[in-house]
């Protein structure tokens, strides 16, 4: 059983209290492994998560999680089998795909992706708009939404809370970390070992203007673990310097001007 996903997926195993993470099968450096005809074959648009058990081919984030939430049995707090409660988690579900999952991918590929395959430091003006795009979200979750319960969906922790909390992990952690300067990169002359790494790429703590959220996001991780949160964005947290990738440099390219055109 082979599976791929971005960094929001967590796996549990039946009967824990808190998840236990299984670790997806991520390329340790992205080098537009998506766009290749192996993960083709997965998922034909091209886009992670993906997930392929034996021969079932399962695309989208929510969908994967729902199924693996059945096929492992997982603790009924994760999607409870009673109506209404159910029904607030498919609602939040129903609600993050645009409201929070897409400008905080955004967020994600202007701080990181983009730095990364450009070569080119972040651009503040992009990042500061794509957070504003973000904000009503917050303002919600924090105004209305926690201050009825402890959790978004219900008084539990449930698949709800797993899929905001990674989204806006994301967002908040550092993904890429370089020895340039403000100038850029300078390949002819690589730095010293010892000079401490500069961020181009900055983490953006979304909680710190929300109490509730930021009260919230401490509950989750408590219930999940501090250990298991750092396992599962071990990737995002991994300083990376793109003058030690090894990619396709047509392919790089293409990547820029996608994220370029869905930035823009």
């Amino acid at each position: 059983r082979r599976r791929k996903s971005r960094l929001r997926t967590l796996l549990w195993k039946t009967g824990d209290k808190s998840p236990t993470a299984h670790p997806a099968s991520i390329p340790q450096r992205p080098g537009g492994e998506h766009l290749k005809p192996e993960f083709l074959k997965v998922n034909p648009l091209g886009k992670v998560p993906a997930l392929k058990d034996g021969d079932f081919l399962l695309a989208e984030s929510v969908a994967i999680l729902l199924y693996l939430s059945r096929k492992y049995h997982a603790a009924a707090h994760w999607y409870p089998p009673e109506l209404q409660a159910c029904a607030r988690v498919d609602e939040y579900l129903a609600w993050q795909h645009t409201a929070v999952q897409l400008p905080a991918t955004n967020i994600y590929l202007c701080k990181s992706l983009l730095p990364y395959f450009s070569e080119q430091s972040v651009d503040p003006v992009c990042l500061d708009r794509l957070l504003g795009k973000l904000k009503p979200a917050l303002q919600h979750l924090d105004r209305e939404v926690l201050a009825a319960k402890p959790f978004l969906a219900t008084e539990e922790l449930s698949l709800a809370d797993l899929m905001a909390f990674t989204e806006l992990m994301q967002v908040c952690f550092s993904c890429l970390l370089t020895l340039w300067g403000d100038s850029g990169p300078k390949a002819e002359s690589p730095a010293p070992a010892t000079l401490s790494p500069q961020p181009t790429a900055v983490g953006c703590d979304v909680f710190q203007d929300w109490p509730r959220l930021a009260a919230w996001q401490a509950r989750v991780e408590a219930a999940l673990g501090p250990e298991l949160v750092r396992d599962a964005h071990r990737l995002v947290l991994q300083p990376r310097d793109p003058r030690d990738a090894q990619r396709d440099p047509k392919l790089a390219q293409e990547l820029v001007q996608r994220l370029l055109e869905r930035l823009s």
